[in-house]
């Protein structure tokens, strides 16, 4: 019997105010302007969505059919702006570019955003992790930061 193997893309969505031309908040500290939570109107179908077109924009109809077999979104959390995707091993750098590419969330939310893979991993476990190191270490560097 033979083993699927996959990769497992640990990514964040940054939305930095710059982009989306709205003003910046001086009370607000620049690690929360940078690392909002998402919209509730992104959803794990949107997500799927979203990197199927980019890497058909990227790669066609190849792209598509070596990609689609496995792909899958195993976490998504709108709070913390972070997504645990599952691609074929063989294929993961398509979806790592197709990911890059995305500088605006798909249609019902259109904002602009800025995608970052933070880690590549041959198990969930170690994304997972690395999920719970991140947010962590934002908490804590959020509470330093005297408000106002």
């Amino acid at each position: 019997m033979v083993r699927l193997k996959h990769r497992y893309l640990l990514v964040t969505f940054l939305y930095p105010s710059s982009l989306t031309g709205l003003p910046i908040k001086d009370s607000l500290p620049d690690i929360l302007q940078f690392n909002q939570p998402s919209s509730d109107q992104l959803t794990v179908p949107l997500l799927i969505k979203a990197i199927r077109e980019g890497v058909a924009e990227l790669f066609g109809d190849y792209g598509v059919g070596v990609v689609s077999s496995s792909l899958q979104v195993k976490y998504l959390s709108p709070a913390t702006s972070t997504a645990i995707i599952r691609t074929p091993r063989a294929h993961y750098q398509l979806v790592w570019a197709a990911l890059t590419f995305i500088t605006r969330l798909p249609k019902p939310i259109n904002q602009p955003c800025v995608v970052r893979i933070v880690r590549v991993s041959g198990t969930i476990r170690k994304s997972e992790e690395e999920v719970i190191k991140r947010a962590k270490t934002t908490i804590l560097r959020a509470q330093e930061i005297p408000m106002g």
